[in-house]
C-alpha cells in the first residue's frame, strides 16, 4: 500500500471514529488505538509534506449531527499539543510560569454570562460549530444559576459524570444500551432533549478557563481560575507552578488518580501569562499557549487463558478477557472488558496469545495488543448461562455482538432475583441490582439455591471490579443470616403470581405444615378467608409446573425454616378487617403494624369498604380520599394510641 492510500485509510478510520464518539457517545475504537492511528497519519503528512483534503490532524471532534439547534463558536476550539513526557513538558514551560491542572474526560461546553444571568450554553462539537443545551446546562451542578457581575461572561468548563452516578444510572439502564464509561454516558445525557434527565443523572461542571469578562483585567491565568470560583463556579483543581516544580506536582497528581470521583486522562499545563500566551498565536490545529500531558501507560505481557461471555438482562453477551495475573499501576489485574465480538476479532484472539495489557487512564484494565494473534478464539453457539442458542447482530455501524436468544434465560429474569433477595422475602442484606446482575452474568447464579453457594465463587468474586474479600464477606454474613426464616418468607421470595407478603401469611397460618404447601388445591386454598379464586388458581399452577417445583425442593434444602407462630383466635381484633393509611409513630413503619394485626387474628386491606372495620390514620381531619370514604360508610377512624387500647 503506497503512503497516500494509507492516509485516505487512516483518515476513514478515524472520521468513522470520530463520528461515533462525538455524535452517538459511543466508542468503536480504544483512546490508544485512536492515538496510535493519529500519530501515524501525522507522521505519514509530514514525511510526504501533504496534508489531504479533510484531514483529521485538521480538524477538532466531527461534524455535529442531531436536533439540538446549531451555534457556531466565536472563535475555533482547538486541541491542545500532546505529550507523555515530563522533561518535554519541562523544556516547553522554560523559564514561564504555567498553571497545571487535570485534564477531565467529559464533554466541554462554553457558558456565557449577560447581567448575572446564564443566556447560553453551547457544547464543543467539531471546533467550529456546537449544539444548544442552554436548558439542560440549568440543571447541571458547578454552574451558578446567577452570578455577581453584571458584564458578559465566557467561560469554558468540562462537564462530566463522576464514577459513583455513572454505576447508579447505568444499573437502571434496562434496554441493553448501558454506557461503557462515565465520559458517553455525559455526552448521551447533555446532549438529551428532555433536561429533566440531566437533573437527575447530577452532571458536574468544572470550568478550566475564562475566555473572556468584559470589564475584568487579570493576566493570570491561574487568578482568573480563582476568580470563577469566586463568583459560584465549581473549577478545575490546578497550581500555578514553575518548571522545576512540575516532576514532583505530576508525581502528585498521579498519585489521586484512583481514589478520585471523577475521569481524568491526564494533565493540562497553560502559560500562567495570558497575554503572553496569546500572543504565541496557534498552528492550523493546535494553540501555543498551552500543552497536554498524557499518562505513560504502564503495560504487562501476560497469557490469555479463558474468555468469558457476561450476560445482561437484554440477552447481550460481553466477551471478557482472562489472564494470567499481572501487576499495573500499584494493583493486581486478571480480568479486561473486550467489549464485542468485533474486537475479538480485530485482536485475532486465542487461548494461550500473549497479550500486552495497560489500564486506560491508569484505572480501566483494557488490551493493548495481542502479540500471538492466532485468531484461534470461538464464538460460543451456546449461552453460558442457560446453553440455548446465540446470535451475532450487526449494527447499523457494523459492530457485531452476540445475543442469547432464550427467552426464559436466567440473565433475563434479574426481576426475580431482585424480588427474592428483599427484605420482606429472604431479606439478603446488600445484594444491589448490580451485584445481582454481575452474579447471573458471570454464571454464580441460575436458580435461587445458588446464593447458598457463592462460596464455590469467591476466589472470583474477590478479584472482580467493584468487589474484594471485605465485600464478598458482607454479602455472605448476608446469606448465612438469612437461612433463618419463616415459610411465609420463602412462599412470598419464590415469586407465585399475587401471592403476596399477606396472602403467603395467610396460607401458612392455614397449613402449618411445610409438606402440604406445594399439595394445596384451589378448593382448599379458597377456604382460606382473603383468598380468592385467582390467587389460588395462580398458586396451583406455579406448583404444578416441574421447574418451579424442582427449584423450590432445591431452595428448601439450604434453609432453617422456624414454626409459624399461632395465630391469635380470641383477641380483640381477630376476623376484623383494618385499613392503615398515613405515616405512624408507634410502630417502625405500617409493615410492623400490618404484621402484628395478622398475628392477632386480623386482616389487612389495602383500601377502605364496606368491609372494613377501622381505619388507622394518626390525623382523623385529613381530607385524604380513605378518610372520606371512612366517615361516608361511618367506619370508625382511629390512631395507634386507640387501637393499642383496642387490642388490650
Amino acid at each position: 500500500m503506497d503512503k497516500i492510500t494509507r492516509m485516505k485509510e487512516l483518515n476513514e478510520i478515524l472520521a468513522k471514529a470520530a463520528d461515533s464518539y462525538y455524535n452517538s457517545g459511543k466508542e468503536i475504537m480504544s483512546d490508544h488505538e485512536y492515538d496510535a492511528l493519529y500519530d501515524e497519519l501525522e507522521a505519514l503528512e509530514k514525511e510526504t509534506g501533504i496534508i489531504l483534503n479533510g484531514s483529521r490532524t485538521q480538524q477538532v471532534g466531527y461534524e455535529v449531527a442531531s436536533s439540538l439547534t446549531k451555534v457556531r463558536h466565536t472563535s475555533k476550539m482547538l486541541s491542545l499539543d500532546k505529550t507523555k513526557s515530563v522533561e518535554e513538558l519541562t523544556e516547553w514551560l522554560g523559564t514561564n510560569e504555567g498553571f497545571l491542572s487535570w485534564k477531565l474526560d467529559g464533554l466541554t461546553l462554553v457558558v456565557t454570562f449577560e447581567n448575572g444571568a446564564m443566556v447560553q450554553a453551547v457544547t464543543r462539537g467539531n471546533g467550529e460549530v456546537g449544539e444548544d443545551i442552554t436548558s439542560n446546562a440549568k440543571h447541571i451542578i458547578g454552574i451558578p444559576a446567577k452570578i455577581p457581575f453584571s458584564g458578559r461572561l465566557v467561560v469554558r468548563g468540562e462537564s462530566l459524570m463522576k464514577y459513583e452516578d455513572f454505576k447508579r444510572v447505568n444499573s437502571q439502564i434496562e434496554d441493553g444500551s448501558q454506557y461503557k464509561n462515565p465520559r458517553n454516558l455525559c455526552v448521551g445525557t447533555v446532549r438529551n432533549l428532555d433536561s429533566k434527565v440531566t437533573a437527575e443523572r447530577n452532571i458536574n461542571f468544572f470550568a478550566f478557563n475564562l475566555v473572556s469578562a468584559e470589564g475584568y483585567e487579570n493576566n493570570s491565568f491561574t487568578e482568573r481560575i480563582e476568580w470563577l470560583k469566586s463568583l459560584g463556579f465549581q473549577t478545575v483543581e490546578g497550581y500555578k507552578i514553575k518548571a522545576e516544580q512540575l516532576a514532583d506536582k505530576i508525581a502528585e497528581f498521579e498519585k489521586k488518580i484512583t481514589s478520585n470521583a471523577f475521569p481524568s486522562d491526564g494533565l493540562v499545563l497553560m502559560l500562567d501569562d495570558v497575554a503572553y500566551g496569546a500572543s504565541l498565536g496557534e498552528t492550523s490545529h493546535a494553540p501555543r499557549n498551552g500543552m497536554a500531558f498524557k499518562w505513560r501507560d504502564e503495560t504487562a505481557d501476560t497469557t490469555l487463558r479463558e474468555i468469558e461471555w457476561s450476560a445482561s438482562r437484554t440477552g447481550l453477551l460481553n466477551p471478557v478477557a482472562i489472564f494470567d495475573p499481572v501487576e499495573l499501576e500499584g494493583t493486581t489485574v486478571s480480568r479486561a472488558s473486550v467489549h464485542n465480538v468485533s474486537i475479538v476479532k480485530q485482536l485475532k484472539l486465542g487461548i494461550g496469545d500473549t497479550l500486552s495489557i495497560y489500564k486506560a487512564n491508569m484505572i480501566i484494565p483494557q488490551v493493548l495488543e495481542n502479540k500471538t494473534g492466532s485468531a484461534s478464539a470461538e464464538i460460543p453457539a451456546v449461552c453460558p448461562i442457560c446453553g440455548e442458542k446465540t446470535e451475532i447482530k450487526t449494527s447499523d455501524d457494523e459492530v457485531e455482538t452476540l445475543y442469547c436468544v432464550n427467552k426464559n434465560c436466567p440473565a433475563k429474569h434479574i426481576g426475580k432475583f431482585e424480588h427474592f433477595v428483599q427484605r420482606d422475602a429472604m431479606n439478603i442484606v446488600g445484594l444491589s441490582t448490580a451485584t445481582i446482575e454481575t452474579f447471573v452474568s458471570e454464571g454464580f447464579v441460575k436458580k435461587y439455591s445458588d446464593f447458598y453457594h457463592l462460596d464455590q465463587h469467591r476466589e472470583k468474586i474477590v478479584t472482580m471490579e467493584g468487589f474484594g474479600e471485605r465485600s464478598y464477606q458482607k454479602i455472605q454474613e448476608a446469606v448465612e443470616a438469612s437461612r433463618n426464616t419463616e415459610m411465609s418468607r420463602v412462599l412470598y421470595s419464590v415469586g407465585i403470581p399475587n401471592i403476596g407478603r399477606s396472602a403467603s401469611r395467610l396460607i401458612c397460618a392455614a397449613y402449618p405444615e411445610m409438606e402440604q404447601l406445594e399439595k394445596l388445591t384451589a378448593e382448599e386454598l379458597t377456604d382460606i378467608d382473603g383468598i380468592g379464586e385467582v390467587l389460588a388458581n395462580d398458586y396451583v399452577k406455579y406448583f404444578a409446573d416441574e421447574e418451579n417445583l424442582s427449584e423450590y425442593h432445591e431452595l428448601l434444602k439450604e434453609l432453617s425454616i422456624a414454626k409459624p407462630e399461632a395465630v391469635s383466635e380470641d383477641s380483640a381484633i381477630a376476623g376484623k378487617t383494618f385499613v392503615i393509611t398515613g405515616s405512624v409513630h408507634v410502630w417502625k413503619n405500617r409493615n410492623e403494624l400490618k404484621a402484628y394485626i395478622e398475628s392477632l387474628g386480623g386482616k389487612v386491606s389495602g383500601s377502605v369498604s364496606s368491609k372494613t372495620n377501622y381505619l388507622i390514620n394518626n390525623d382523623s381531619t385529613s381530607n385524604s380520599s380513605k378518610n372520606k370514604t371512612a366517615k361516608e360508610l361511618n367506619i370508625p377512624i382511629i390512631t395507634e394510641e386507640e387501637f393499642q387500647e383496642l387490642v388490650k
